[in-house]
């Protein structure tokens, strides 16, 4: 701006500066434009005004500081970081040489919750400075450069040429695509047993370097590199997102905020071990000296999704069923008591262990399941019977002791670890290993970890999660695919697409970026998936003939219980993979009313056989579906769902998006109480709501006030 230019980076306007400004930003954000380097595209938290040379930031967050001291016509930046933990005091001292030095350190006298000194330390980011009218006429307000225009990924020219590469589909069918054997050759990858196959996506090899073009325009690989670094990229959270470190080797080191997080996780893994164990060996008894057999694990969204996907395949591989069995698992997850009576439905409660699992013991769904299964364990075997019955998940240490649990009997898990991205922490290894061993759960986190090593190693070229993603893309936002169907041939995996669809909806399911612009692309995808065979007969028709919905053909080589016939053709297992390897084909080739007439169909029904093909699918082929595998594709699907969110620009860790049913819910929940205890009316609703509400009261009025404790009867 005309009149004002940066400072000197080697010092300071000269005796006599009049004001000091502060902007703090949560984080830096890396961005690419086409034509430059990266560049710091900070996020504005807060911004303080302060008097010369001294200022105190409250402790909101973490935080990267910016301070400008100005004088006249010149500007001097200075870069800092604020913690939480404490206030931070920004006090520079100006010395005779006219140089801005970092502040002195607290004496041994200074109070424990004086602030912090932060020492700042000179730093130039290309700044814009504007002047602001707030109460003094040397104001000035502190911005990146891409701050005032924050760039959007389709803004770039690899989005642009993108979109402009979608014209050269409109003639070219997939049968056509099929016919090229060095394409289709050059779109297999396989790592570790895993084998993919994306030779069916309407997709060239010209796409491919294209996307990996969009690829480097969304510094990919950078936020790759960030999030196994531990830096804070759920930015709206303030939090790293390292759900890898839950898996990786014992001597591994991830930081997270300067501190190497793999030795907190093994301590919990090994007291997890260790617990189970005692369990599983009879040594940990119940309140009446008889061993706990069966558990019910009491949790909501990814605290039940993902354990129950993990379960549900490992029931039926005999490895895992012989260390299970004589033992039950269930999941309590749902507020309706049906949930409730079902879980509780045969089991005894001198038998039953009860995992609560929660990080901060407040969750409301899980928190009056966990009340309603302590009721009636301590209403059969009497309140103290709880802590030998009921264990935690949580790091809300007070409110487990209140509730009645041993606290030495609840396992940590942290912030870093994102809700749909737990079930390799505590939330799904406690009850996974308490119900088939730790051995055979330690498994399942290799699996998942040699994902994590090859996401962040392998070239995007032979990188499955990359390319998976990718691909998702290109589907979503250029070709206008919005939904992906998960289609595993093998019903040990008819949990795995429910799982997916939280993790990959509550992800990516966001209209803004990641610096709170609207979207001018769709991103996310709808997901939704049915084992094979059964899909077939449901959901199918829509899918060959209907909307053109792309499709994941996830199929197994060897079956966990294969079964042979003696006297038919193929067996069961090979039947299964017959459909497996046609209907990618039907979905690509199609079939075309030339093909009808030749074979004779009457003229009326040629419409009605007609397929149009030319509707993609991929292919992922595993060697097995043993624990390992297990962790291989849950690893998989969850770091392309990752690569999906850095590419479109969003932050895939957070989820306000459920915050806002919670909150009215409260106003519903306060209104129910208060009508059925006062005879309150139902007031401060619309219409609509209002009118529900009284039929809903009016037709349950046979409902005591103050009701005695009731539970199932099943």
């Amino acid at each position: 701006m005309s009149g004002f230019h940066q400072g000197d980076p080697d010092s300071i306007p000269g005796n006599g500066a009049q004001w000091l400004g502060c902007l703090a930003f949560t984080q830096e954000t890396r961005v690419r434009s086409p034509a430059t380097e990266p560049s710091f595209c900070p996020l504005l938290h807060f911004f303080i005004f302060a008097w010369p040379w001294r200022m105190t930031i409250s402790p909101i967050s973490d935080a990267v500081v910016y301070v400008v001291l100005t004088l006249g016509n010149s500007a001097r930046c200075f870069r800092g970081v604020h913690r939480k933990s404490q206030p931070t005091e920004f006090n520079p001292q100006k010395s005779q040489s006219n140089k801005l030095h970092a502040p002195k350190p607290l004496n041994r006298t200074q109070s424990r919750d004086s602030p912090k000194l932060c020492q700042l330390q000179p730093f130039l980011p290309p700044l814009v400075l504007y002047p602001l009218s707030f109460h003094h006429p040397l104001c000035f307000l502190l911005c990146s450069a891409e701050m005032a225009s924050t760039t959007l990924i389709c803004d770039t020219e690899p989005w642009k040429d993108l979109k402009a590469h979608v014209e050269d589909f409109k003639n070219t069918h997939l049968r056509d695509l099929m016919n090229d054997k060095e394409r289709c050759q050059s779109m297999m990858v396989e790592f570790d047993g895993m084998l993919l196959d994306y030779s069916r996506q309407r997709a060239t090899l010209e796409t491919m370097d294209k996307l990996d073009k969009l690829a480097e325009a969304a510094s990919l690989k950078q936020h790759i590199n960030r999030m196994y670094s531990g830096e804070h990229i759920n930015s709206t959270e303030n939090r790293s997102v390292l759900h890898v470190a839950l898996r990786a080797p014992r001597d591994a080191v991830i930081y997270s905020d300067g501190k190497n997080v793999v030795p907190d996780v093994w301590n919990v893994l090994d007291k997890i071990k260790a617990f189970s164990e005692k369990v599983r060996s009879g040594s940990w008894v119940g309140a009446t000296g008889k061993p706990l057999k069966d558990v019910i694990a009491i949790g909501i969204g990814g605290s039940f999704l993902g354990p129950l996907f993990v379960h549900t395949a490992l029931q039926t591989d005999p490895e895992a069923a012989e260390f299970a069995k004589g033992r039950q698992l269930r999941f309590l997850a749902n507020v309706d008591p049906i949930d409730v009576a079902r879980n509780i439905a045969g089991l005894n409660p001198e038998t039953t262990l009860v995992v609560v699992v929660s990080k901060t013991f407040t969750t409301a769904e899980t928190m009056l399941n966990a009340r309603t299964l302590r009721e009636w364990i301590s209403s059969a075997l009497g309140p103290c019977a709880v802590a030998k019955h009921m264990v935690a998940v949580s790091t809300n240490l007070t409110l487990v002791e209140k509730f009645g649990i041993d606290t030495n009997n609840a396992f940590a898990f942290w912030d870093w670890v994102g809700g749909r991205y737990s079930v390799c922490s505590a939330v799904g290894v406690l009850p996974l290993s308490l119900q088939y061993g730790f051995p055979i759960v330690e498994k399942f986190l290799k699996g998942a970890s040699s994902i994590d090593q090859h996401f962040c190693s392998a070239p995007f070229e032979k990188n499955i999660p990359v390319l998976l993603g990718l691909l998702s893309v290109w589907n979503v936002s250029f070709l206008g695919y919005p939904a992906r169907a998960i289609l595993p041939y093998s019903q040990a995996l008819e949990k795995f697409a429910p799982h997916i669809q939280q993790v990959s909806m509550e992800s990516n399911g966001k209209g803004v970026s990641i610096d709170g612009v609207p979207l001018p692309y769709e991103a996310g995808e709808i997901d939704f998936g049915e084992p094979g065979t059964n899909g077939q007969h449901s959901f199918y028709q829509l899918i060959h003939q209907g909307r053109v919905i792309p499709c994941d053909f996830i199929g197994i080589v060897k079956s966990q219980q294969p079964v042979y016939l003696k006297g038919e053709l193929v067996s069961n297992h090979d039947e299964l993979m017959s459909n497996f390897f046609a209907q990618p084909d039907a979905l690509a080739y199609g079939k075309t009313s030339e093909q009808l007439l030749k074979e004779n169909v009457p003229q009326h029904l040629i419409p009605h056989k007609t397929f149009s093909g030319n509707r993609p699918s991929l292919s992922l082929l595993l060697p097995s579906l043993n624990a390992y595998n297990i962790g291989q594709l849950l690893a998989s699907y969850e770091h392309r769902i990752a690569v999906e969110g850095f590419v479109w620009g969003i932050n895939s860790f957070d989820q306000w998006g459920v915050e806002l049913g919670k909150s009215l819910a409260t106003q519903v929940r306060k209104q129910l109480h208060a009508s059925r205890t006062k005879g309150d009316p139902v007031e401060g609703f619309n219409f609509s709501t209002t009118t529900l509400l009284t039929r809903y009261l009016e037709a349950s009025s046979d409902i005591p006030a103050d009701p005695p404790t009731l539970l199932p009867r099943i």
